[in-house]
């Protein structure tokens, strides 16, 4: 029977809040803490509580929370999982009582290993919301972001507190969304400019004392045009252009975007505070007090901290200022050279750097070349594209304006206009391949190249992680631009893989990103309601049963084609169509629709359609031979089953797809499967499992779509709309004659990807193999780091010890392979609740707390021998050590 529902920790929080006790950020007072009425609770969080100023409510839901999750929890310090639940149930109450460094620094924790207990406290999946989540999430990065600004601000400079707290200041006054690192670093520069311009010479170096000019910034076109209102007006702010200039050359940032920052969002906030013209420098109590305004009002970070090396912000131990020691590809050790470390702003300075030198030779405008093709076209398509760019040109300005700060329209229009650079370059270089230039006259697919090329710029820009979420209207990574756009996510699909074959000088970060990109599309945007992928689907199935969106004999076939954009959108309809594929399994019903269909004419098939098929069934099911590998090793005849179930789902009821995702499909197949074939594996490991995948939300198994306006677990989704669904088609796997086993995909390359990238082994989160280059190394064309390997692999000594390896992947004892478990204990688990009674499988056993890591652990051998004969078959692993001695796997 489908178990009952309960209440998770989030919902009995929900219930203790009133209307009347909600309260805005802004809110001055609370309510006093009553200390008798929680004599039933711990003293010391009475305490804790009453410091933080929290209410009655707040401080009777933080102990039922911590009540909850205590057992679970027992070896981390008890105040500190106090405070932790304190903060997450202030966030989930939205109730303005304390900020996050004010509860970091009552249980004295860090920033990072609060964030870490917080995600911990999730012991049973059901104690953060999805709310909680998110705010934790974005203080996580507006972390990561104002740690990496303080690094750089304390390696270029020894300067003052005020001048920090005054870039503080002005980032949050002039950013509404402060983890635009770009934009930051760049007011992080104008403060600078500000500060050395005004200190004494005897202090500054010499490079920055001899950059000071006093030139002031020439005046705008609108300055020259009201020169008889000025003097009504606050004077512009003196920019001193060579010193913004060197600092800007120092830094490897662009000078013209740095001026403008400062021409607008800087010199607006200077005249805020009256500092426009004044040649002394700022009166540090009033920036420190405005600063501590604008902090307690956002209750996160207190960013002055990092000044003061508080412990709270401490980073980890890594010296950014010093220089790696990197040897140089193929020199002698002792040649080796000295290149700086990584760090988040010079990547971000070097991407960008790269982007615009690649984009010097293209103009605003179309070349001659591509307005030739133009004028090629029955329609001169140049007018259109001209008024269009226009229009979506303040459309996204607006809109950037919007999501990152009032004064920032003009830096939309900056990354707007290299968008348009990049349009125009790789329209010109896919026109060459394609013979119908009907294409310049389709408006979706110039919407959709705009689009791509502006989703490369803001990743080039920003480093923006994609959306977990739709609600954050702040955030601006993939899939905002389609937003702006009013672009179906179907059509944008079209355009990726022409564009990244058209424009070969994109990084390889940016190409995993338009990957990535594709992915989100195929696993959830492309899926909901609305999209034309629901009606493509619908023409495709009207045709008959026998006639299929893909075929599964294609599935075997390397996943290559050579469609061209214009085939994408100018051909959404093949002329002919798909039966069965010879040597397919014949039903009486395949067999009728086959003789119905030969009578009837022939529907025209999609291209766009089949193409998208054939990456998801693709993608599908390498995300479901990963979760194999973690969950399934000692059931590997379960893996084609659930294949079969889940492609079938995809192809026959794919509108269970409509405004869900991908992944709750497949771990319902799995769970499905596994119950008929009375394999022990419960929804609780299934979604343990998933959550040490890559790319996860736990909004993916929290919020599922049960009914229109309604959503819940996964489990609630399975046992009210999975298995209501599918029930009949679930049963067949248990009866003498199941269905026929769907074929297995091909998971070649992915086109994306460099040939001689290294290659993840599933079910790892580090482990790599690297293609065999050639079948013997010589020492001569060796590079230091494979000499390493060569030594690390002789230093295993005679072959004895390579036997003694053998014998322990060959030995059937257990006892014998768990030497490798390092003697720790599975720690009992407690129950996953899942907002459901205590309950999710019928005879509600409970689950080893370490079940995951159980599995992964114990399969860790059967993942390397699985995987020998598949990388010995590419060429990709030699079966012999560099010693000569033969390791058998």
């Amino acid at each position: 029977m489908p178990p009952k529902k309960r209440n998770s920790a989030a919902t009995q929080m929900k219930e203790l809040k009133p209307g009347a006790e909600s309260s805005s950020p802004d809110k001055k007072e609370s309510p006093e803490l009553s200390v008798k009425k929680h004599r039933d609770k711990d003293a010391e969080f009475v305490t804790l509580s009453k410091s933080l100023h929290v209410t009655d409510l707040v401080c009777d839901g933080a102990w039922k929370l911590w009540k909850t999750v205590q057992e679970s929890m027992d070896e981390d310090s008890q105040k500190r999982l106090w405070g932790t639940c304190l903060f997450v149930t202030v966030i989930e109450m939205d109730v303005a009582c304390f900020t996050l460094t004010q509860v970091l620094k009552a249980v004295s924790l860090n920033v990072k290993e609060f964030m870490g207990l917080a995600r911990k406290l999730d012991v049973n999946l059901d104690t953060i919301s999805t709310k909680v989540n998110s705010a934790l999430t974005r203080l996580e990065k507006k972390y990561d972001v104002m740690l990496a600004l303080y690094q750089r601000f304390e390696k270029e400079r020894e300067t003052m507190r005020t001048c920090w707290t005054m870039f503080l200041l002005a980032k949050g006054r002039a950013l509404q969304m402060e983890d635009d690192l770009v934009i930051s670093f760049q007011l992080l520069l104008c403060t600078l400019e500000l500060f050395i311009k005004r200190c004494s010479p005897d202090v500054l170096q010499p490079l920055y004392k001899s950059s000071i000019s006093k030139v002031q910034s020439p005046p705008t076109r609108t300055s020259r045009r009201n020169q008889s209102k000025a003097k009504f007006r606050p004077p512009e702010p003196e920019v001193d252009v060579q010193l913004l200039e060197t600092l800007c050359k120092e830094n490897e940032c662009n000078a013209e975007e740095v001026k403008n920052v400062y021409q607008t969002s800087f010199s607006a906030f200077l005249d805020s505070l009256d500092l426009s013209r004044s040649p002394d420098f700022p009166q540090a109590n009033d920036i420190d007090q405005q600063y501590e305004e604008h902090y307690l009002k956002s209750r996160d970070i207190d960013g002055r901290l990092f000044f003061d090396g508080d412990e709270t912000v401490l980073a980890p131990k890594v010296e950014i200022s010093q220089v790696e020691r990197t040897p140089k590809k193929n020199l002698p050790d002792e040649d080796a050279g000295l290149i700086p470390p990584q760090t988040p702003i010079r990547a971000a300075m070097t991407s960008i750097q790269l982007l615009r030198g690649d984009l010097t030779s293209s103009g605003d405008h179309p070349s001659a070349v591509l307005a030739t093709y133009f004028k090629n076209c029955t329609v001169d398509p140049t007018q259109d594209v001209l008024k269009r760019l226009e229009t979506l040109g303040q459309l996204f300005s607006q809109r950037f304006g919007q999501a990152v700060g009032p004064r920032c329209v003009v830096y939309g229009r900056q990354r707007f206009a290299l968008g348009v650079r990049l349009y125009y370059k790789v329209m010109e270089a896919m026109l060459k391949s394609v013979s119908n230039f009907k294409l310049l006259n389709d408006s979706t697919f110039h919407k959709s190249l705009l689009a791509c090329a502006l989703e490369v710029v803001m990743s080039t820009y920003g480093g923006y992680t994609h959306g977990g979420g739709d609600t954050a209207e702040t955030n601006v990574c993939f899939p905002w631009i389609l937003d702006v756009f009013s672009l179906a996510a179907f059509d944008f699909y079209k355009v990726i893989e022409s564009f990244i074959k058209a424009e070969p000088t994109l990084s390889k970060d940016i190409v995993k990103h338009l990957e990535t990109c594709e992915n989100l599309i195929m696993e959830r945007i492309a899926w909901r309601t609305g999209s034309p992928l629901f009606e493509l689907l619908k023409q495709e199935h009207e045709i008959g049963v026998a006639e299929q969106v893909e075929t599964p004999a294609s599935f075997s076939q390397p996943l290559q084609h050579n469609h061209t954009a214009a085939d994408l959108y100018l051909s959404p309809m093949r002329p002919g169509s798909r039966v069965l594929p010879p040597g397919s399994p014949a039903t009486p019903s395949s067999q009728t629709s086959s003789q119905a269909a030969s009578q009837t004419p022939r529907h025209p098939k999609s291209n766009s359609l089949s193409l998208f098929y054939k990456k998801l069934y693709r993608l599908a099911y390498t995300r479901l031979k990963m979760l194999c590998s973690y969950l399934l090793t000692a059931h590997p005849e379960l893996e084609p089953i659930i294949w079969t179930l889940f492609q079938h789902t995809l192809q026959h009821e794919y509108e269970l797809m409509r405004d869900r995702h991908l992944d709750q499909l497949m771990m319902s197949a799995m769970y499905a499967i596994c119950k008929v074939k009375c394999v022990d594996l419960r929804f609780k490991t299934i979604v343990t499992a998933y959550k040490n995948m890559p790319n996860t939300s736990q909004e993916t198994f929290k919020h599922v779509l049960i009914t229109e306006g309604h959503y819940d677990s996964i489990i609630i989704f399975y046992n009210q709309v999975f298995m209501q669904k599918l029930k009949t088609n679930i049963l067949q796997y248990a009866s003498t004659r199941p269905p026929t086993l769907s074929p297995i995909p091909q998971i070649p390359c992915s086109p994306y990807k460099f040939p001689n990238s290294p290659l993840r082994v599933p079910g790892s989160n580090n482990v790599y193999i690297s293609p065999l280059k050639s079948p013997r190394m010589s020492p001569g064309i060796m590079t230091p780091r494979s000499r390493m390997l060569v030594s690390i692999g002789e230093s295993f000594g005679p072959s004895n010890r390579f036997q003694k390896i053998n014998q322990m992947v060959n030995s059937s004892d257990r006892s014998f392979k768990r030497a490798l478990d390092l003697g720790s204990t599975p720690k009992p688990l407690k129950r996953l609740r899942f907002d459901v009674d205590g309950q999710d499988e019928a005879d509600g056993r409970l689950v080893p707390n370490s079940a995951i890591e159980h599995h992964i652990h114990s399969n860790m051998l059967y993942v390397i021998k699985t995987k020998k004969t598949e990388i010995e078959r590419s060429g990709g692993l030699s079966s012999k050590c560099p010693s000569g001695n033969k390791i058998k796997l």
